[in-house]
């Protein structure tokens, strides 16, 4: 049994994808839906998948929950909403309440892109922040190294909040760089209310050239700092296709994990992401 706790749809032809620009994302610039996804997942052993959110739009988040409810290989939702409205704690439950509401696991705001390093921190973020908490969810947070330490902040200022880390906070693997996201990143592993995934990393590489060499330095650490109960494995599919196909994805993953002990794979592979959105 194998969980893909991060991967996203999108149909084109309901909204626009405004962040696909350039020659290099010009392949995601197409549909890609449950449909595509299914039988790829389930041809290398992927029974359950947490969809994320793409872009900052009410109406996906309902969208993501009926399409949860319809399939059988989403178990978990990770939405999005405005985490500075003052009735968040009444929308998240209204959230809640639509079909496939029990669905929903976390929340996910684009921090990286926005330009104050320092966005987690704001009074009103954090309010909301607390708000996801109690309600039960977790945040999912995707931010550049640069951020991080405010990533630190929020999640030592808000122990009762689940913060999740997407991709591994975006290591500079293309350029081979470890500082100061090491640094970083241990610092956020450090505290117990901390998870990560071990997704979008081949993308983070040079997507044409990486190699698995390229990437284990990167892992290395993180197996490191959070260790295996505290990581788990997400695709980030359709983004990973700009770099490998989703069987490739998951045979780095497994390669890149394979001197862990059976029960220590079995949590970055299942358990990490079952316990922590709760599927």
């Amino acid at each position: 049994m194998t969980v893909d706790a991060h991967h996203h749809v999108w149909d084109l032809s309901v909204r626009d994808q405004d962040w696909i620009q350039g020659p290099q994302l010009q392949p995601l610039r197409r549909n890609f839906t449950l449909a595509d996804l299914e039988p790829e997942a389930r041809a290398v052993g992927v029974d359950r998948t947490v969809l994320v959110q793409t872009i900052t739009v009410a109406e996906e988040t309902p969208e993501f929950l009926a399409l949860a409810a319809a399939h059988d290989l989403v178990a978990g939702v990770v939405g999005w909403t405005d985490l500075t409205r003052p009735d968040i704690a009444d929308e998240l439950a209204r959230l809640r309440e639509l079909p496939g509401g029990g669905h929903l696991k976390g929340i996910r705001h684009q921090v990286q892109g926005e330009p104050d390093p320092e966005w987690l921190l704001r009074a009103d973020v954090q309010r909301g922040l607390t708000a996801v908490a109690e309600a039960g969810l977790v945040h999912d947070v995707v931010v550049q190294p640069h951020q991080l330490p405010a990533c630190v902040r929020t999640a030592a200022a808000l122990p009762s909040l689940v913060l999740v880390l997407d991709h591994l906070g975006k290591p500079p693997i293309a350029s081979a760089e470890r500082e100061p996201w090491v640094s970083h990143v241990r610092a956020l592993a450090a505290l117990p209310n901390t998870v990560a995934k071990l997704s979008g990393l081949v993308t983070e590489a040079d997507p044409a050239t990486w190699t698995v060499g390229d990437l284990r330095p990167y892992t290395e650490i993180a197996l490191e700092a959070f260790g295996p109960d505290r990581l788990m494995f997400g695709s980030d599919w359709p983004v990973c296709t700009l770099a490998a196909t989703y069987a490739e994805v998951l045979d780095t993953a497994r390669e890149l994990t394979d001197h862990l002990s059976t029960a220590e794979r079995a949590a970055v592979y299942e358990g990490t992401a079952q316990r922590v959105y709760d599927l």
